[in-house]
């Protein structure tokens, strides 16, 4: 097994490790609920406190679809970047 044969399968588990990545909620939540001075504070947490902790549900919507949106943008531009290294067999 050579490199360009599995490049796909390295892009695939690129765009989903991005993905999960800026979705991390269970581990901070049930670990720190944040941590001391926002060391475990992410993007998922803020929403989520924002919506439910808090009932501004308003306000943890456009978080939501502003995440949803980065999320959108950083694999569309690992898309159009694959071409440079992701190798697809022809035929």
């Amino acid at each position: 097994i050579t490199v360009p044969m599995i490049s796909p399968v390295v892009f695939f588990n690129l765009i989903l490790g991005i993905i999960s990545a800026l979705q991390v909620f269970t581990t901070a939540y049930v670990a720190t609920q944040g941590g001391p001075n926002y060391a475990t504070w992410f993007l998922a947490l803020h929403i989520y406190n924002q919506a439910f902790r808090y009932f501004r549900l308003g306000y943890g919507s456009t978080l939501a679809w502003i995440l949803a949106f980065i999320l959108v943008v950083f694999t569309y531009v690992q898309m159009k970047l694959s071409n440079r290294w992701v190798y697809y067999a022809a035929g």
